[in-house]
């Protein structure tokens, strides 16, 4: 028996709350896993977890059993960093889960660069706006914009994620610029909404100190942020999307900006990750990349020098 990788599976099988997940995070077979822990329950003389055809739960022998095995596992990384530090350059596969448009926009046209510094890591790329729940589906790190509340993360602070309203050149002419946001109640507005709680969120605007928040009536809403802009581009009514997207949209001639003085509030973005794991060196410097990339985007940093339309 492998003492080490049956800790490590062990350790995924106390974070993930199940031997399925747990094997399917380190891409090894349910049974494999399952043998992995009698053989170390049978090597140490205690149960480390009680199993029943409904649920799984952890001993207090295998709770403090899974704290040393934490500890041991952080250290055995450390040695095997330090001396890839001093030997070669960090490599594996690393899952990052991103939001749909910022993944499109924003980190796919910047892998080059990050490649060019990494080569030897293998980067998984999942893009949804969900927040994944990073322990039990086995991700490394995640983008994510919006307060952060859950104390199992680590939750650093790259910037803030700007918005800004728009329509297609189509709508504008058949139905006019808004002046002011209680304008938005005499027009189309594409709204978003939760497929968790089917509502439909409000709209936030700021000028100045004044701060404006309401509901507009609208023809459809979209909880996919990719139909959210080509909703917006088929002249479906106005919308809100990040910056940089309208910044490009713009330039496609696609779509204009409206209400210029009246932005929505910014969402801080963060790179999270598990608070509980050692920070291996792959995960670090794709964080440090990630931070030093979004700082020089001129995309993400825009906000008051979107260009007007006709300009």
């Amino acid at each position: 028996m492998d003492k080490l990788h049956a800790m490590e599976v062990f350790v995924r099988v106390v974070e993930t709350g199940a031997l399925t997940r747990a094997a399917d995070s380190l891409r090894i077979p349910k049974a494999t896993a399952s043998t992995l822990i009698q053989k170390l329950e049978a090597h140490l003389g205690v149960k480390l977890i009680n199993r029943t055809t409904r649920q799984l739960s952890v001993t207090p022998d295998g709770f403090a059993y899974y704290e040393r095995c934490l500890a041991i596992l952080a250290e055995v990384r450390e040695a095997e960093e330090s001396l890839a530090r001093q030997h070669g350059t960090p490599s594996g596969r690393l899952r990052v889960n991103v939001p749909t448009l910022m993944a499109r926009s924003v980190f796919v046209p910047a892998l080059p660069d990050f490649f060019a510094r990494y080569p030897d890591i293998e980067l998984a790329l999942a893009s949804s706006e969900r927040r994944a729940d990073l322990i039990e589906e086995g991700i490394d790190c995640a983008v994510w914009s919006g307060e952060i509340e859950e104390s199992a993360y680590v939750a650093r602070r790259v910037g803030f994620l700007y918005f800004a309203t728009c329509a297609a050149p189509s709508y504008l002419a058949a139905h006019g610029q808004p002046a002011h946001p209680d304008d938005l109640r005499h027009h189309r507005c594409i709204n978003r909404f939760s497929t968790r709680t089917d509502e439909v969120s409000e709209w936030v605007f700021t000028k100045d100190g004044t701060r404006v928040q309401a509901s507009f009536r609208g023809h459809i809403a979209l909880d996919d942020e990719n139909s959210y802009v080509a909703a917006a581009e088929a002249g479906l009514g106005i919308a809100r999307i990040p910056a940089f997207v309208l910044k490009e949209a713009m330039e496609r001639g696609t779509l204009e900006l409206v209400l210029g003085d009246w932005f929505p509030d910014p969402a801080p973005l963060y790179i999270v990750y598990p608070r509980q794991r050692h920070l291996s060196r792959k995960v670090r410097v794709f964080v440090d990349w990630v931070a030093e990339m979004l700082s020089n985007h001129d995309g993400v940093q825009l906000r008051t020098t979107l260009p007007r339309s006709g300009t």
